[in-house]
């Protein structure tokens, strides 16, 4: 089994601008330094975003802001959804609640006191 190897960010940051200037290609550089290009397709979204010590670019950090916001819209439509469920419960009254909160009906003909047989 093959150790996984480990790169510095300096030597990704450099292989992802030396492929974003248009020097090497993908398939050269992911040749040359044996990567498979997913992984610098990878390297290249964290460059874009500056996760690799460098200022992220515009696009890249709006785009994160997109993400994040609407992963937040997501989680509040799940707790808004929830809410909304709980209450409509609550206020709603079950079958369960209301047979057992009824005194017992009294439709049989049974006869007390005095009258019984």
């Amino acid at each position: 089994m093959r150790n996984q190897r480990t790169f510095s960010i300096e030597f990704k940051r450099q292989v992802i601008e030396e492929w974003l200037s248009g020097t090497s290609s993908l398939a050269q550089l992911s040749r040359r330094h044996a990567i498979a290009p997913s992984l610098l397709y990878h390297w290249k979204e964290r460059y874009i975003r500056g996760k690799l010590s460098n200022e992220p670019t515009e696009s890249g950090a709006l785009q994160a802001r997109v993400e994040k916001l609407e992963r937040m819209v997501g989680r509040l439509t799940l707790e808004n959804e929830f809410l909304k469920k709980g209450l409509s419960r609550a206020l709603s009254p079950s079958k369960r609640n209301v047979s057992s909160s009824l005194p017992p009906a009294n439709n049989s003909p049974v006869k007390q006191g005095k009258d019984a047989d």
